[in-house]
């Protein structure tokens, strides 16, 4: 079985390419304490034209699809307080917001928060968004799946390149938890 190394020419560990990464990313790597070593986190430079995951697989190839993750970022209401948090699943599923995601932020209501939210307060770019270097308060709830695979096909924090990561790795960031259900298909 290929994995996500196999579809690119140029793959280097993240921290030789550190220049080319969002400075949240760039700077959670530098601090990098999980159990997987950090020179594991590769980084791939990608044409920020096919950065979505629907171009870029059809590129790269279809098989791509099943190893890739998508970060989006959510708003939890609750009377007049809303909590940002970030949600991972396998790029072939959806994230279960009124479901899983409210229910784990304790939320009368939760939605995609406003592209202008997500890109100001994560300091990536939209398309680019990763969980790694997410800001602290940030709950980080990551799919089983993703936490299962060997390796993911992630977003760098810019549109411009894609981080490969363990699934094992993604599972012990900051403030994640590691939830059943939390994609649906």
């Amino acid at each position: 079985m290929p994995v996500p190394m196999d579809a690119f020419s140029d793959v280097r560990p993240a921290v030789e390419r550190l220049d080319l990464l969002a400075a949240p990313v760039a700077a959670a790597l530098r601090a990098w304490s999980g159990s997987v070593p950090v020179e594991e986190i590769r980084y791939v430079d990608t044409d920020p034209a096919i950065a979505d995951t629907a171009v870029l697989v059809a590129h790269h190839g279809a098989w791509l699809l099943e190893q890739s993750a998508n970060c989006v970022v959510v708003a939890g209401k609750r009377g007049g307080a809303t909590t940002l948090a970030a949600c991972l699943v396998l790029s072939h599923t959806r994230v279960d917001v009124n479901g899983a995601v409210r229910r784990q932020l304790g939320a009368r209501k939760a939605s995609f928060a406003p592209m202008d939210t997500a890109v100001g307060d994560s300091g990536m770019e939209y398309g680019g968004i990763t969980p790694i270097g997410l800001p602290a308060d940030w709950p980080l709830l990551v799919d089983a799946a993703v936490a299962d695979t060997p390796y993911a096909l992630i977003g760098s924090g810019s549109r411009r390149g894609k981080l490969i990561v363990p699934g094992k790795a993604l599972a012990e960031l900051p403030h994640a938890t590691v939830l059943d259900g939390l994609a649906t298909a």
